[in-house]
């Protein structure tokens, strides 16, 4: 199980490759084979799952009903993107030039842990992100952690 945490600002090369960082690669299981699924984020950022993390939340998604719109559209949506990618001798991935555009992403990105994915940010749209929030982080924590 992964649990990748923590924010990092690296470049994207203009092969659109972008390095792992090593805090974050150590968390990636041996079941992944150095191999992560690439797909949309929410947010206009990108999500990379390694392998072992993409096969469970397959898993989820074929619980999803085919009869459903909204399960058909999100169906679509989330794996219309997908693609797998390996990582090099000097743990890099690349990423597709059609995600990086959805992602407004040129240079500078962003990459943070989230559990068990990783989200890549233009870090622009990142702090917008957060600005335009409605509520603070306190009292989102607060309502989330309330038990």
């Amino acid at each position: 199980m992964s649990s990748f945490k923590g924010s990092y600002a690296y470049s994207v090369d203009s092969k659109g490759r972008i390095n792992i960082p090593a805090r974050l690669r150590k968390y990636v299981s041996p079941e992944a084979n150095g191999t992560f699924v690439i797909t949309r984020g929410f947010d206009q950022c990108i999500y990379l799952y390694p392998l072992d993390e993409w096969t469970r939340l397959e898993q989820e998604i074929r619980q999803l009903s085919s009869t459903n719109p909204k399960h058909r559209f999100f169906m679509r949506r989330l794996l219309e993107w997908a693609t797998e990618s390996q990582l090099d001798g000097q743990f890099r991935i690349t990423l597709p030039k059609d995600i990086l555009q959805f992602a407004g992403i040129e240079n500078d990105v962003l990459i943070i842990g989230v559990l068990e994915h990783i989200e890549v940010w233009n870090p622009r749209i990142y702090e917008a992100y957060l600005t335009t929030q409605e509520e603070s982080y306190e009292a989102v924590a607060q309502t989330v952690l309330q038990k």
